[in-house]
């Protein structure tokens, strides 16, 4: 975002350049009645990077203007995902901090004629606000006289009115062509405890007055919003020049971030918490940050993800294989490597000498050698993965099976002998033969081998869960017309399978949860927050192919 050009910044240019302002100061400005999802990740990059670019001001603003809907729960996580995309505020304010002074500008609306108190219900202000292609009626309390809208308004302000009895309205077009204008609520009787003011106030702002009101109080030169917005443009700018706000922000709308197979939607994304689709606000299926983090996602990935999509003023959907392409990329270059047996066979190494072990050194990441090597015992007795065995290969299989001679890892050249079976015929063990001239897995002949597995030895390994995470949705569109109703139709059965019994390197031995590895040829894992000292629990952050580009095509 720093260096970077796109619209938004050359319009702040030519706002610079004419003088309009002479500083550059945004905000992020979330409502605390849910979890920050991967959408707010744009948002959140383009207000601090854009504040960033100018060396300007970029505050952190909770909307806390719905007490029924909000939680200091919320407050907490959008603080905590925030620093951890790597970004810092430099002020936390609350719309709540605003409220003596918005409620002053309702005031001076009405005095101004600007605003009138209403009796109408909520289903008779939608009735009477007419259609895209009908001008709506005017309410019948419309012409009420400054005096009366100023009583009026006090005694809603004192408490003397239940919720839902009556609304301020601002007094502007109920013809407008935008529906956004035709006299829009701008306060509302609300008898709910507030997160921070307690029982102070009985009547809350609306977001689009509280909004400009709250932008104007920070002095925000450039209020960067989310297309939705750009519809409520007028009433933003209304707002501001009727209540005699000197300098106002301008507000510039960009594309919010749409991503296929996931929901982004703060109440579509509670219903699956509330349904229990998902375990929670940080199920690493979720789009929520806080999921993203637990699932292992690094927040370089997701900055280079946003600055990947760019900032652009239509609105599209990204293909959510982008978002993987760099998480890949990220832990390609950064993650320490380890073996892990996710569905173990043993194997048996006959001619290896009993009680014999070895100690051999690889490297923990190929492209790094200042992070060093891991010591990994070899024994006569492994795990190799359950699928790199069949005693029937069909055609192109290089994996160990009869007449065939495959590399263990960094270890011996191995060949079958036979097969240990149960009644039914099922496979309890593999025996093989090593050739020792073979250490480090290089033959002194010169013979060459198409297979190398990975292993662990049966001796050293660690016990761990493992659970192999995958898009919650498969289908592109998860919320299609039919809307939020619709989520179960397009469920992916196997969002997520838990393997237990799998058998780890001992290297991992004591791993903690945030730590991240590729697991030699099944992907990238991260430890879990379940993890205990006796159970260890690792996630699958990403596999090391895009597995959804083929079920495309």
């Amino acid at each position: 975002m720093e260096t970077s050009v796109n619209f938004i910044h050359e319009a702040i240019n030519a706002d610079l350049e004419a003088g309009v302002y002479n500083r550059v100061q945004t905000r992020f400005p979330p409502e605390p009645n849910g979890y920050l999802h991967i959408g707010h990740a744009k948002a959140i990059s383009i207000n601090f990077g854009t504040a960033k670019k100018y060396n300007g001001i970029c505050n952190l603003r909770f909307d806390d203007t719905n007490p029924t809907k909000e939680d200091v729960e919320y407050v907490e996580s959008i603080m905590e995902d925030i620093q951890w995309l790597g970004y810092q505020w430099d002020h936390v304010y609350y719309a709540s901090d605003y409220f003596p002074f918005i409620h002053a500008c309702a005031v001076k609306l009405i005095e101004k004629g600007k605003a009138y108190v209403c009796d109408l219900t909520a289903d008779e202000i939608r009735e009477y606000r007419g259609t895209l292609t009908e001008p709506g009626k005017e309410s019948p309390y419309r012409s009420r006289s400054v005096e009366e809208n100023l009583d009026l308004f006090a005694r809603m302000t004192a408490g003397e009115f239940e919720t839902g009895a009556k609304v301020l309205r601002a007094k502007i077009d109920m013809a407008s062509p935008n529906l956004n204008m035709r006299d829009p609520i701008i306060y509302r009787v609300l008898k709910a405890t507030h997160h921070r003011t307690g029982d102070q106030w009985c009547v809350y702002p609306m977001y689009d007055f509280a909004h400009p009101l709250s932008d104007a109080a920070e002095k925000v030169t450039h209020s960067l919003c989310s297309l939705e917005f750009e519809d409520h443009r007028p009433l933003y700018d209304w707002v501001l020049r009727e209540v005699g706000i000197e300098q106002p922000p301008r507000q510039i709308e960009f594309a919010r971030l749409n991503l296929n197979y996931m929901l982004t939607s703060k109440r579509k994304c509670l219903k699956l918490v509330k349904d229990h689709i998902v375990s929670g606000w940080d199920d690493p299926r979720m789009s929520t940050l806080s999921g993203m983090r637990r699932r292992g996602y690094p927040p370089e990935a997701i900055r280079d993800f946003c600055e990947r999509i760019g900032v652009a003023k239509a609105a599209s959907v990204v293909d959510y294989a982008l978002l993987e392409f760099c998480v890949r990329d990220e832990l390609s270059r950064k993650a320490p490597r380890a073996m892990a047996v996710l569905r173990p066979l043993k194997v048996i190494v006959d001619n290896y000498p009993d009680g014999k072990t070895e100690d051999l050194e690889i490297e923990l990441h190929p492209d790094r050698p200042e992070l060093g090597t891991r010591t990994v015992t070899f024994s006569k007795e492994l795990y190799i993965e359950r699928e790199d065995f069949t005693e029937d290969p069909p055609k192109g299989y290089f994996r160990l099976c009869p007449d065939k001679e495959v590399r263990l890892k960094s270890a011996y050249f191995v060949k079958f002998s036979h097969a240990d079976k149960d009644e039914d015929g099922n496979i309890l063990a593999v025996h093989v033969t090593y050739d020792p001239a073979s250490r480090g897995g290089n033959s002194p002949d010169g013979r060459k081998v198409k297979g190398t597995i990975h292993w662990v030895s049966a001796e050293k390994a660690v016990d761990a869960e493992v659970r192999l995470y995958d898009r919650l949705f498969a289908a592109e569109n998860p919320s299609d017309e039919r809307g939020v109703e619709s989520f179960e139709d397009h469920l992916n059965p196997d969002s997520l399978v838990v393997l237990t019994g799998c058998k780890l390197e001992e290297t991992l031995e004591g791993a903690k949860p945030g730590e991240t590895f590729q697991f030699m040829r099944n992907g990238y894992f991260t430890v879990d927050p379940d993890t205990t000292e006796n159970h260890l629990v690792f996630n699958r952050t990403v596999a090391l192919k895009d597995s959804w580009a083929k079920t495309k095509k």
